[in-house]
């Protein structure tokens, strides 16, 4: 990748490209490409979600997913779904509301949640959406207004809520939808939901944006899904809500 310049007998030349060789190394760690991202660091998180490290027993009260750690609600559903052969989101459903929850891998150093809302945006409003962005209950978030064609055939909107955070190497996404994307009363527990989420990003080499893959429980019980939503051509931070095809669900009674 880079060549060997020969000695030219200056110390101080050879301490400048042992600099310029350490910077970009460390460029590409971070982005995974040549070029610089310009989000800042990943703020604090007090009141979650969390790193795996950050938590002495993930699994109690949660679903363990793997790449996540749900946390078990009582009278909630849990649907997982697939792109390919990999499970790549989780979805709680608590009576008329959702949350979505997809877990991707990301820069050391450098957040990408700003970045991501800008690629939402513009995939909605290109589409013929409405974008509000504001700072919420889980931070800065997006509340959108989506196309949609409803049963009878006509256009409609559906209200949809884009929140994110961003953690050591991972970023949590979650898209709220149902009475929840419109009430902040039925919201609360489902941001909950986000709140104590656990991420487990591993230390293995990913690429930033990858997924992180999850996993069924090993007593999960499974409904098939009668209805498969239509692949979508997008990037996976769109903000579409078909792209991913609906998998088994999980039912979880606590």
């Amino acid at each position: 990748m880079f060549g060997r310049r020969k000695n030219s007998g200056s110390a101080e030349n050879t301490a400048d490209e042992a600099r310029e060789a350490e910077q970009v190394a460390d460029e590409l760690d971070d982005t995974g490409s040549g070029s610089r991202r310009t989000n800042l660091p990943p703020a604090p998180r007090p009141d979650g979600p969390w790193d795996i490290s950050e938590v002495s027993r993930p699994g109690e009260g949660r679903v363990d997913l793997g790449g996540i750690f749900v946390p078990g609600v009582e009278g909630m559903e849990l649907r997982v779904e697939v792109a390919g052969d990999a499970i790549v989101a989780a979805t709680v459903v608590l009576r008329d509301s959702a949350v979505q929850l997809q877990a991707f891998a990301a820069p050391r150093k450098e957040g990408i949640w700003g970045e991501v809302r800008e690629e939402i945006a513009s995939g909605i409003t290109q589409q013929g959406g409405i974008i509000d962005e504001v700072e919420g209950p889980l931070g800065w978030e997006l509340r959108a207004q989506v196309p949609v064609q409803l049963p009878d055939g006509k256009n409609g909107v559906q209200l949809v809520r884009f929140v994110g955070v961003d953690g050591p190497r991972w970023f949590l996404r979650g898209v709220i939808s149902g009475q929840g994307a419109v009430q902040p009363e039925a919201a609360g527990l489902l941001e909950t939901v986000f709140r104590d989420t656990v991420v487990v990003r591993g230390d293995g080499p990913m690429a930033p944006r990858d997924p992180i893959v999850l996993k069924l429980p090993e007593d999960a019980q499974m409904v098939p899904e009668g209805v498969q939503q239509e692949d979508q051509e997008s990037s996976k931070f769109s903000g579409g809500m078909g792209q991913l095809q609906r998998g088994p669900e999980i039912t979880e009674v606590r």
